[in-house]
């Protein structure tokens, strides 16, 4: 009896390992068709000649030092991936028995929106890491963050920080107040919940949590930031 256990314990053993390899393969493979050089210099191309592209220079500090502290604060130290807050979410995870938070740094959410599906699936989160590997091997730091802050969501139709800027304050990126900047950069984490034009206060709580993350990795007290009293959008 106890050889048969060990035998189909063996069996199990194999079959998943088997699964787990052609799972790595298929992930790679379906990456190297969708990922390879003149695909993603194309696409990346395209995003940066789009009208509302705006180059790092011309965005407010303000605004890309909130968005890093909130999303990714240790974003100019780690590589592709953040092994401290991938090791974080497991541990949160497991004891709240769902997903209560991710691990994912801002190189992993640029190479989600530059060429990965919303699916959920280990084949998918696969690709993610390795086009994220390959975009810190091909482009520096301040060029991931150009590129992301210009294809995230900020929600109410705004794609990108040119749109974001325009829409809900009539300006461009350039000029912003501390209370405009980290009001923005709370957005991306749900746009559909903290999008401005819901008026229901969640956006100023995620703007607190911003604030928060400022002055716990830059040391920009609250008193430097004001909260928005009230916004309303340009569209």
């Amino acid at each position: 009896m106890k050889s048969i256990i060990l035998h189909e314990g063996k069996l199990l053993w194999i079959f998943t390992a088997l699964a787990l390899l052609l799972i790595v393969s298929f992930g790679f493979f379906s990456y190297k068709l969708e990922t390879n050089d003149k695909l993603l210099s194309y696409k990346i191309d395209s995003i940066r000649n789009d009208r509302n592209y705006v180059k790092l220079e011309n965005i407010d500090k303000k605004f890309l030092d909130s968005m890093v502290a909130i999303e990714d604060h240790r974003f100019y130290s780690h590589g592709a991936l953040d092994y401290i807050s991938i090791a974080r979410a497991t541990i949160n995870n497991v004891k709240a028995r769902k997903v209560v938070e991710g691990g994912s740094t801002i190189t992993q959410q640029l190479a989600k929106n530059l060429c990965l599906s919303n699916e959920r699936s280990f084949k998918r989160k696969f690709k993610e890491i390795l086009l994220a590997f390959e975009l810190e091997r091909k482009y520096s730091k301040d060029q991931i963050l150009e590129l992301y802050v210009n294809v995230i969501n900020f929600g109410d139709g705004n794609i990108g920080i040119g749109q974001a800027t325009k829409g809900y304050f009539g300006k461009n990126a350039k000029y912003l107040t501390y209370s405009e900047a980290t009001m923005l950069a709370g957005l991306p984490q749900a746009p559909s919940v903290y999008s401005l034009s819901n008026n229901n206060g969640l956006s100023k709580k995620r703007q607190n949590q911003v604030m928060n993350a400022l002055e716990k990795y830059n040391g920009i007290k609250e008193e430097n930031v004001t909260l928005t009293p009230k916004f309303e959008c340009n569209k």
